[in-house]
């Protein structure tokens, strides 16, 4: 059984996949663990920081793009 915390093999798997998802994706995946870790406030405070840092991974590569402006 796995932890509920974030171990190293996490970071590796979000980071590749981070890198191949286009903004929107990027955005969607952001918010989507940002409302976990909020669901899991208070009763389940590993698992709220599992999300965090998923949420901090895919936010790192969103900071990585260029900003397009149209």
């Amino acid at each position: 059984m796995r932890p509920d915390y974030t171990i190293q093999s996490d970071w590796s798997k979000w980071e590749a996949h981070a890198k191949t998802c286009d903004i929107r994706a990027l955005r969607h995946i952001i918010t989507d663990c940002r409302n976990a870790a909020d669901a899991m406030r208070s009763h389940n405070p590993e698992k709220e920081g599992y999300y965090m840092d998923q949420a901090w991974t895919y936010s790192d590569e969103l900071r990585k793009r260029p900003i397009i402006l149209t």
